[in-house]
Order: C-alpha cells, then structure tokens, then sequence
C-alpha cells in the first residue's frame, strides 16, 4: 500500500464517469506511479432529472459492473482507498444500495474481503420544510424560490456534500478499502483524499475540480488522468501516451461547468482562481500553483429534487421538400392549431407541444445565429400530457396532419414527410422536471450524511 509522504500525494482517475469504460492499459499505466488513492465520479444532472424522479441510473447494470470489476482488483492489488462518488447518477439512496449490491457481487465472485462505507445523500422533506421556514433555504441562480408543494412533490431530494463526509467515512474506521456516497459535489473525493493528508485545501479542490471529468483537460481529451499534489503546487498528467495536457487545455478545463471565470463556490466555500499560474513542465504535464480557497461565513449544500410531470410520446420525421422547409414555421403554426381545436375538449394548459427543427435551430433554438435552413430537416415533435394515451393521441393527430398539410407551392401529392421509424408514434413513459435546485445553509457539513460501515466478505 501506498503511503502518503509529506511532500506529495498521487491520485489517479481512471475516467470522468463511472460507467462509461476507460483503457486498461491507460489505467495500468497509472497504477504503475503508485497512487496513494482513485477517485471516480458516477453523477451528473446533464442526462436529465429521470434518474431522480423515477430511480433511474445513468448507465446500465452491465456497465458499472465491468467498471468497478476492474477497479476493486486494483485496489485489492495496490491496497489503497477507492472512492465512488454520486451512485448511479442521482446519488440517491437506492443507488448507494444498488452499487453495495454490485460490489458485494464482485467481491463474492472473487473471494475478495474489503471494508466499505456507504454515504448516504437523502434528505428528509421534513427537515427541508423546517428550513425554508426558518429562512436557510434559497435560490440557486434563475429559480423561483422554494415551494413547499414542490418539496411534496419530490420524488426524493438529495443533497451534495462535501469533503467532509468523505474524510469521516475513511477515517471512523481503520482501513477502510471502499467508500460509496450518495450525491456529492464533483471534487469532493479527491479534495476529501488530499486534505486528509494534509494537503492545502485550495489546491486539493482545484486539483479535483480539474480531475473530475478524468482526463477531459487533455489535448485530445481522453479518459484516464493523473494528479500529483504537493505543498505549493500540482501537475495533472493524462494517462494515454497520444495525449497532453498544456497550459491551455487546463486553463480553459478550469472554466468549465462556471457562471464565473475566477470564482467557484461549493460546499464550505469559494475557490479562488484569479491568481493561478500555469506552467508547462514537460510535453504532457501541466502544474498549477496559485489558488486560494475562501471557507466564507456559512456553509451551504446544494439540494436537487425531481418530480414527475406527466407522460411523453414524439414523433421523427425527414423533410426535403425546399418549398415545405422555407414554410416550416407556419406550416406547424398551422397544425398545431388544428390539434389544438381536434382536442378542444382537453384543457390547453394539461398539454404541451414542442417542436424540435433539427437542420435549422434543434440544438440552439432561438439562439441560433445561422437563419438559413440545411437541405433537409429532421422534426421531432414532442407532446407531454396528463396520460400516455392522450400524449400519443395528439402526437398522432400532429404527424398525421403535418404528413398531409397544403402549403402555397407544393407539388408533391402524397406525404410531406418520410418516417424512419414505427411504431410512427413512440412513447417515451413519464416525463420529469428538476423542481429542487436550491441552496441550504447548514450548521454541520456531516450531519445530514449518515455513514456506514460494513465488511464485505
């Protein structure tokens, strides 16, 4: 087992999300430096509020398991601390358990005997009730403010921690081998590893803020990443020999995901960028020096919630027709109405349709600043209502009239439209809406996280 020396602290991260894969041979390069621990993320609210509001994961069952197969022998090799933050995407309970579950699996398949401590994210709807009254909860950028209807709403809410839940788990109980949380801030489990160690915190939460993503600051970007911390500075390495990291990469990685270029504030305080520096050591390696962490005078954790919000169906449909795509707009102006007034009898605020114009502005929408249209046009148009029925109802009543609707200078006889798939109406089961994204001022940065520890033999 690696221990760490007082003057460095090695940390390697195989890839920016549990789930999606990384090389192998990329990843043995990294154990070969002998880190003191791997970090790895599995959460992110980019896939959508689904995983929250209906208990699904971001990646399969099959997925996760080849990952952590691999990562569980290199800690039973190595013998150092392997830490998995934001289970299954959400973070949510059910997925700490989901991935015990797993873990158990593997480790009984191999005779393998480990500790591991589960952190749990799960916030109790009381508890946030008696803080929105109390005034401790807030906005967390352009949200209304929070509903206590919205808090019922919830399917469940969770909370980010910090680092601090982290260091207690590892530090409860000696040797533990395996830490799970529920949702966490991204850095957290490398910060948590390298404060621990008597690292400075600022540069422990830059140095995870950059590693987080796996080797995303590297030029290509890739998967498998290095970080070596010591009392003044860092280096970030990617792992795959055809990749670097320099000044610029790591720079613009240390913008990403930011309302701000200098400042990022998290659980227990701002980072403080403005006066780093960047330096290029060799080809591939980059070290970071200069960052400054600010604790503030309170100490908040993000909450996210999600509730469901009805049900969904589309349609996807190719237009060619240059005299069709010159007229889109009024075209689905037009047939809208129509399914408007076919459904007269379903009130109109139960309902929503929305277009998506791929080939003019599907990505961007009114922010595109391109006005002119591509040959060919890919449509999806989406309904969400109170039922799956009625959601797919009117998404048919939609592709059958847009299929057939006239328009000045047509000259086709038939369909305006080719359908690439059936069922020409697909359902796509209930939607979900974040509902929950706001700040709670808290007096412990543990309390809210239970913590246990169990042997997994």
């Amino acid at each position: 087992m690696s221990t760490p020396i007082n003057d460095e602290i090695r940390i390697l991260t195989p890839s920016g999300m549990l789930g999606y894969g990384f090389p192998l041979d990329h990843f043995e390069l990294g154990l070969a430096q002998q880190p003191h621990a791997i970090t790895i993320d599995s959460g992110s609210t980019d896939s959508g509020p689904q995983k929250l509001g209906l208990g699904e994961m971001t990646c399969s069952r099959e997925a996760y398991l080849k990952d952590l197969e691999v990562l569980l022998q290199a800690q039973h090799e190595a013998r150092i601390p392997l830490l998995i933050s934001s289970a299954g995407g959400d973070g949510s309970n059910l997925h700490v358990d989901a991935f015990r579950e797993m873990i158990a699996d593997i480790a009984g398949k191999r005779g393998w005997r480990f500790r591991l401590a589960k952190i749990y994210a799960d916030i109790d709807k009381d508890h946030i009730r008696r803080e929105l009254e109390a005034g401790r909860v807030e906005p967390l950028g352009p949200v209304p403010p929070l509903d206590l209807r919205e808090i019922d709403a919830a399917t469940v809410v969770v909370a980010q921690m910090g680092a601090e839940p982290f260091q207690k788990a590892l530090g409860e109980i000696e040797g533990v081998d395996v830490v799970v949380s529920g949702r966490a801030y991204d850095p957290s489990p490398t910060a948590a590893v390298a404060i621990r160690a008597g690292f400075d915190p600022a540069l422990a939460w830059h140095m995870g803020k950059i590693m987080e993503c796996g080797a995303l600051c590297a030029e290509p970007v890739g998967r498998s990443v290095i970080g070596y911390l010591r009392r003044d500075h860092f280096e970030i390495e990617p792992l795959n020999p055809a990749e670097r990291c320099t000044t610029a990469s790591v720079a613009a990685h240390t913008l990403y995901e930011k309302s701000h270029p200098f400042l990022l504030a998290g659980p227990g305080g701002t980072l403080d960028l403005s006066n780093c520096r960047y330096e290029q050591v060799t080809d591939r390696r980059v070290r970071v020096s200069g960052s400054r962490f600010d604790p503030g005078t309170r100490y908040t954790v993000k909450l996210e919630g999600a509730r469901t919000a009805g049900w969904r169906s589309i349609f996807i449909a190719g237009a060619r027709d240059p005299i069709f795509i010159r007229q889109i707009d009024s075209i689905l102006d037009k047939v809208i109405g129509q399914a408007r007034a076919y459904f007269g009898d379903v009130p109109a605020d139960t309902y929503r349709i929305i277009p998506h114009i791929y080939g003019r502005n599907g990505v961007m929408g009114d922010l595109e600043p391109v006005k002119t249209p591509a040959h060919e046009l890919c449509l999806i148009v989406e309904v969400a209502a109170a039922t799956q029925a009625l959601a797919t109802a009117i998404c048919g009543k939609l592709r059958t009239s847009l299929m057939h609707a006239p328009y000045p200078g047509r000259i086709a006889t038939a369909g305006n439209l080719a359908s690439p798939f059936t069922p020409l109406e697909i359902p796509l089961g209930q939607a979900c809406a974040f509902n929950v994204y706001h700040l709670m001022t808290v007096d412990s940065p543990t309390a809210l996280f239970p913590i246990e520890h169990e042997e997994i033999a």
